[in-house]
């Protein structure tokens, strides 16, 4: 199957974004599970998301992969960041971020990090309750702030609907009380949902919220600020548009639907460092509950509390590289190592992998630079986290 519906097919064996991170994991020795993280992937994907995106600005949502030299990387690619926590704050500064350059984007801020925020030049705020914008007000007088909208029509593999933004009706009320306190209300936030793979799959959530940004400007709003998220995809084995044709096609839905949008701020995480690293990991046990079962049980050395706590739900299909591929082939229930009966990887919809797979055989996960590190935890069970090799 070619990874893209447009653009460059990938190249076999593999897909070549994994190409160079895939080749270090196959010609070193790792004694733990190891994330090998290509930069210069990085990079390239930022280009592409860059062109494809035009005069909108990009905002890399440094909870996807936190690392230093990613975040070192694109401060010298001119990307500018999207921060939850004073923690991402103090990280994008310390690498060189301009503070007018991040968004504190997370609508549930403590009062002290919004303090800290705000003294160290930090001028765009995001939000979805009125006690937000009033604890805004009292520690960051005078700041942009924009309202994070509810989501109802997504078509996301993984859609984000219910922890953060406001139903639209009570956007306006917001936008209104803003104003009373003093802050500058610029516009809009809302997020179509993770992985979102074609760029088609924005037009209903565009149209559901275009309505609204026309009403709050009629009102007198000088709303020129619209932050369109992430949801930019990542190859987990469908088909994916490439990044740039992706971009370019969802800029043509926005700008069609918000005029007056001179502000668009673009949020990637997955979409930019997923496919520039692999897991490099291996064969615990191999085995069946019972001689009929016709399901083989195979134990990885990494799962869902050491670094793959996307296959939550199954929603996230990691795609698994063996020393016996092009070998018979049958169906798996694949989980970690863990002596916890919730870490199980894919049962639901059992993994094909060869019969061939033993112990001690190693393996390459492949699409892994989003939300593995940043998720792993400190040594659940004993087992190490999560290591990391960027090259």
């Amino acid at each position: 199957m070619n990874a893209y519906v447009t653009g460059l097919a990938p190249a076999e064996p593999f897909f070549a974004p994994f190409r160079r991170a895939e080749s270090y994991a196959r010609t070193h020795a790792f004694d733990r599970p190891t994330l090998i993280l290509d930069v210069d992937q990085v990079a390239e994907q930022f280009r592409a998301l860059s062109r494809g995106l035009g005069h909108a600005a990009i905002h890399y949502a440094v909870k996807a992969n936190p690392a230093r030299p990613v975040v070192s990387r694109l401060v010298a690619e001119g990307s500018r960041f999207d921060a939850a926590s004073r923690g991402e704050i103090e990280l994008c500064l310390s690498l060189g971020a301009r503070p007018e350059h991040i968004s504190f984007g997370n609508t549930v801020k403590k009062t002290g990090d919004i303090a800290f925020a705000h003294s160290a030049g930090v001028t765009l705020f995001a939000a979805d309750a009125e006690e937000e914008l009033e604890k805004i007000a009292a520690h960051a007088p005078g700041a942009e702030v924009y309202i994070r909208l509810i989501v109802s029509k997504s078509e996301a593999d993984w859609p984000l609907s219910r922890k953060f933004g406001v139903q639209p009706r009570a956007a306006m009320p917001l936008l209104r009380r803003a104003r009373e306190l003093g802050l500058r209300p610029a516009g809009f936030s809302f997020h179509v949902g993770s992985q979102t793979r074609r760029a088609a799959m924005w037009r209903p959530t565009l149209d559901e919220f275009a309505p609204l940004w026309a009403e709050a400007r009629e009102e007198g709003f000088a709303l020129d600020l619209l932050n369109i998220g992430g949801g930019f995809p990542a190859f987990y084995g469908e088909a994916i548009d490439a990044p740039e044709a992706y971009a370019r096609e969802v800029m043509d839905l926005v700008e069609a639907r918000f005029p007056g949008a001179e502000r668009i701020m673009a949020e990637p995480g997955r979409g930019l460092v997923a496919e520039a690293g692999v897991i490099a990991a291996e064969v615990v046990l191999v085995s069946r509950k019972s001689p009929d079962d016709i399901h083989r049980w195979v134990y990885l050395d990494i799962g869902r509390f050491s670094g793959l706590a996307e296959t939550e739900g199954e929603a996230i299909r990691y795609q698994i590289a063996t020393p016996h591929d092009g070998l018979a082939s049958g169906p798996c229930v694949l989980a970690g190592p863990s002596c916890d009966s919730a870490d199980v990887l894919y049962e639901k919809r059992p993994m094909d992998l060869p019969l061939a797979l033993k112990a001690g055989d190693k393996v390459v996960i492949r699409c892994c630079g989003a939300y593995t590190t940043s998720y792993s935890s400190v040594g659940f069970n004993g087992f190490p986290p999560l290591d990391l090799v960027c090259i």
